[in-house]
């Protein structure tokens, strides 16, 4: 028997593992998970309901077109149907994009640090990373992101709130930036956290995506809508681009169970804005706080917060863990922590002022 392994592409050599929030420990002490910025709020109303009764129909194959969601998007965000695909959560439409546009000796431009799927989803593609550093502030760098672009450039990242320092690009730089973009080049405009959004001056994607074909935007249900468990995202861009997304997706990749949901999901708003609304307040306690024990933390409009803590940062890491809240640590960096329960923010708050006290 040969003892040749079968060939596989280059391309995936040395990727680098995708790493989710560490969950809360199993069998110990009461324990809060503030790692990967779920919402702590269970299903909203009528969501359950849609989910039990999708349950009963797990031996059909779901609608592939999606179409009562893309019907409901269609409505909710005024755009063409056409104009519309959806995907396993938007980093999975996030990956289609990358298999649309990028390939082999093609370069995808994006902010660093921002959302860590970025360079995997990137080389799994073929393509070539170029990481352009956040500025002092924790901030996206547009001009320099701008100057980055060659013609071998195919499709940029806007984190819009970035992931994971929480900060925003605003409409005027937003705008002058796109329009230094090569028109043939995809600006994807990333807004996982647009609900959580309260400065007047960062722009909805949406409106910018009307009048730009080569922009995109992404959307999920998985934070603010709380169905991170059920895997299902869109992206809203033109005819020519959308069409791209739906020959590249996964073929019955999003389950009848999450677009039911995610229908219910949209028709329940009133409860989603309430909700949004108190991690908000919840969000400015804890900024607030932290900087009163004299953290420096950069103004956040996402559901998170980060502190930029360098070689002491696995060693906050496990100090929060200690205390009762797992947090997410990127080593040599720094630490994102989602906002959750009260009683979670509280013990994260007293950690942080703990571990403060030994600096």
């Amino acid at each position: 028997m040969s003892e040749t392994n079968p060939k596989l592409r280059a391309e995936l050599a040395g990727i680098p593992t995708y790493k989710p929030g560490k969950p809360a420990a199993a069998g110990g002490p009461v324990a809060y998970k503030l790692s990967s910025n779920e919402n702590p709020y269970p299903p909203l109303p009528g969501v359950m309901e849609q989910a039990v009764a999708a349950a009963g129909t797990f031996n059909r194959y779901p609608d592939m077109a999606c179409t009562g969601l893309m019907n409901e998007l269609s409505d909710r965000f005024a755009v063409p149907v056409t104009h519309l695909a959806t995907g396993t959560g938007s980093v999975g439409v996030a990956q289609q994009l990358l298999q649309a546009t990028s390939g082999p000796g093609d370069e995808v431009i994006y902010a660093w640090r921002s959302f860590e799927a970025y360079p995997i989803i990137t080389q799994i593609s073929g393509a070539t990373s170029v990481k352009v550093p956040l500025t002092d502030g924790e901030v996206h760098d547009l001009d320099a992101m701008a100057d980055a672009i060659t013609d071998r450039t195919r499709l940029i990242f806007v984190c819009n709130p970035n992931n994971p320092t929480g900060t925003v690009v605003r409409r005027a730089e937003l705008e002058r930036f796109l329009d230094r973009v090569p028109s043939d080049v995809l600006v994807v405009l990333d807004e996982a956290y647009r609900e959580f959004i309260r400065d007047a001056e960062v722009p909805d994607g949406v409106e910018i995506y009307r009048d730009r074909p080569n922009v995109a935007v992404l959307r999920t249900f998985s934070k603010a809508y709380g169905l991170a468990g059920l895997r299902v995202g869109f992206a809203i861009a033109h005819e020519p681009v959308a069409a791209a997304l739906r020959k590249t997706a996964v073929p019955f990749g999003v389950s009848q169970l999450a677009q039911d949901a995610a229908v219910a999901s949209l028709r329940a708003e009133d409860e989603l804005l309430g909700r949004v609304g108190t991690l908000v307040s919840e969000r400015t306690r804890v900024v607030n706080a932290l900087r009163e024990q004299g953290w420096t933390v950069p103004e956040t409009q996402a559901n998170f917060v980060w502190l930029r803590l360098g070689d002491r940062t696995m060693d906050f890491a496990a100090a929060c863990e200690a205390a009762g809240v797992v947090v997410r640590p990127f080593a040599g960096e720094g630490m994102r922590a989602t906002i959750g329960e009260t009683e979670a923010n509280d013990i994260f708050l007293h950690a942080a002022q703990q571990f403060r006290k030994e600096l």
